[in-house]
């Protein structure tokens, strides 16, 4: 399949695209509207099946598309369940994941692409910006792959204490960078560095942001294997509440929809930073400065992916039917939300949490049929503000407390374009 950047001076492979990440006029690839319908049925409802029979249109005729099963197998080798807690109201619970959260899902299939994706750099540097999650997931997917070094940024003191620990925790080909600045201030030397052609060349880099098609496409297996699954239970079709700080996830959920999924509505859940909802309810778009909530990993002003978004539909009115947003402006809000969902035996994290408000919410004006909530990281990846409120330890899973009892170290960095140049070109 042909992608085109979305300021349009690039035209390339879904392979190629992945194995760049960013367009090469600084746009981000995107398949042209309508999307291809996937043939047929998936082989079953295991994500590793899901996720090859929807994702095989856009491999079709690619040098990746024989591989596409044994990438899925390799990708996918932990599920991404529904639990109902109420009965129309369920988690798509997102964080069984070596680093126990959604992101894996996307890193791993990258990881896996690019594996088997030939390269004129003896070795690649896969470099991305993180609020939180996106840089841990990709340090565990490339980590010790012989022909790659993984170079992080993350805003220091800016994420939770455990989320700073992963970060850090891997070492080998996997540095990690604290920058004094925001998450925007990371996510910019990153878009700075893959505009430098040359210093792109010269350190051969790839994204693994949401920026790269090859972590935005998988994101899809779990949306679909969701609403197919309450298709195959006979209820109506679903309506996703997706977390969302760079529109991501919410874009992936919105790729599964145009594929023909049974997907009712999307209803995006922010934190305080309103970009996106001010974008769906104005339809302009307005980069501002983020800043700090609990739910840290959403602490975004300058959403990526609404570029996407605006070159499917200039006119975001065009969506209203199908696709809002809803912003939870205050912690207190998401401690309430955390307090309400959370039983004795579990807890959801704060950005979790922003999504169960906003699932309340439309129920509370109306919404009727199946409400799943996309459950993104394990609660305890933010022990230390949710532990406190809820006055009990939340447990750790296993591959979570194998990482933290790592030593930890990140190496401090300005936020500036020139400094994060300076990394990149020098000897390893």
């Amino acid at each position: 399949m042909r992608v085109t950047s979305t300021r349009g001076g690039d035209v390339a492979t879904v392979t190629d695209s992945i194995a760049a990440g960013l367009a090469r006029d600084g746009g981000l690839y995107l398949p042209a509207l309508p999307l291809p319908r996937p043939i047929g049925a998936p082989k079953s409802l295991a994500l590793p099946d899901v996720a090859r029979w929807i994702l095989a249109p856009f491999f079709a005729g690619e040098p990746l598309e024989r591989e596409l099963g044994a990438i899925c197998d390799a990708a996918f080798t932990f599920d991404a369940p529904t639990r109902w807690i109420e009965p129309d109201l369920g988690l798509l619970e997102l964080f069984h994941g070596p680093t126990a959260a959604f992101k894996d899902y996307g890193a791993r299939f990258l990881a896996e692409c690019l594996a088997r994706t030939p390269s004129p750099h003896a070795l690649r540097t896969i470099l991305v910006a993180t609020s939180g999650d996106t840089g841990a997931a990709v340090a565990a997917a490339f980590h010790r792959r012989p022909g790659f070094r993984v170079v992080v940024l993350y805003p220091d003191g800016r994420v939770s204490p455990r989320q700073a620990h992963q970060l850090g925790a891997f070492g080998d080909n996997v540095t990690t960078y604290r920058v004094a600045g925001s998450f925007d201030d990371c996510q910019r030397m990153v878009k700075a560095a893959f505009a430098d052609e040359y210093l792109r060349e010269r350190a051969g880099l790839s994204s693994a942001n949401s920026i790269s098609l090859g972590r935005l496409l998988p994101q899809m297996a779990y949306w679909a294997k969701a609403a197919l699954e309450i298709e195959a239970s006979g209820l109506p079709p679903v309506t996703f509440v997706v977390p969302t700080g760079n529109l991501g996830n919410g874009f992936a959920c919105l790729m599964t929809r145009e594929m023909g999924l049974p997907i009712a509505r999307i209803v995006l859940a922010t934190n305080a930073n309103r970009a996106i909802p001010e974008l769906l309810e104005t339809g302009h778009y307005e980069p501002r400065k983020s800043f700090e909530t609990m739910a840290n990993a959403m602490d975004v002003g300058a959403p990526s992916n609404a570029e996407r978004l605006l070159a499917w539909w200039p006119d975001v009115g065009a969506t209203r039917d199908f696709l809002s947003a809803t912003s939870i402006g205050a912690d207190d809000e998401i401690l309430h939300a955390i307090h309400a969902a959370s039983g004795p035996d579990g807890a959801i994290c704060p950005h979790t949490a922003c999504g169960y408000e906003v699932a309340l919410r439309a129920r509370r004006t109306g919404l009727s049929g199946p409400i799943v909530i996309g459950a993104t990281a394990h609660a305890a990846k933010f022990a230390s503000a949710v532990e406190p409120f809820l006055g009990r330890a939340i447990v750790v899973p296993p591959a979570l407390a194998t990482l933290l009892a790592r030593p930890s170290n990140a190496i401090p960095l300005g936020a500036e374009d020139g400094q994060l140049g300076d990394v990149l070109t020098a000897p390893i």
